[in-house]
């Protein structure tokens, strides 16, 4: 096993990695193959998220952040959250993961918009990996109003 077989995983580049939720199996696979950051969006949800991921990945030396984005009410607070846990993990190799890697391809492609130079079109072909045929109206004006903001 390794990260690549995580759900919707995606490297991004050398130091980013995007997916949806890794097993403790995976979290254990991430730190041998030295991500030192996980950043996690997706709120605990049993029996489909492990019981203690905070806990295996500091076990792990991982530097781990937990951001629980509401599915139903992504905040502007929580992409504030988001960059200032992208700058707290800067230079770390880093899997940043929820539930399918939705609210983190949102998330991630806004981010390196506003702070990477990314232009839309870049944004987007990354967001349109996992986003593809999807239909979520709340999420779709979440960023449309982080986009006006750039």
């Amino acid at each position: 096993m390794s990260t690549n077989d995580i759900f919707n995983y995606i490297q991004v580049d050398d130091h980013i990695s995007t997916a949806g939720q890794p097993t403790e199996d995976q979290l254990r696979d991430a730190a041998a193959e030295g991500f030192t950051a996980i950043i996690n969006l997706a709120p605990v949800n049993p029996p489909y998220t492990p019981a203690n991921e905070a806990g295996v990945a500091r076990e792990l030396g991982l530097n781990y952040i937990y951001i629980p984005v509401d599915w139903n009410k992504p905040t502007d607070a929580d992409f504030a959250a988001f960059e200032q846990a992208m700058g707290e993990t800067a230079g770390e190799r880093t899997l940043i993961h929820c539930a399918a890697n939705f609210r983190v391809t949102a998330f991630y492609s806004l981010y390196a918009q506003k702070h990477l130079g990314w232009s839309e079109g870049q944004a987007e072909a990354l967001r349109a990996r996992i986003w593809a045929g999807s239909d979520y109206p709340v999420w779709e004006a979440f960023i449309a109003r982080q986009r006006a903001a750039l």
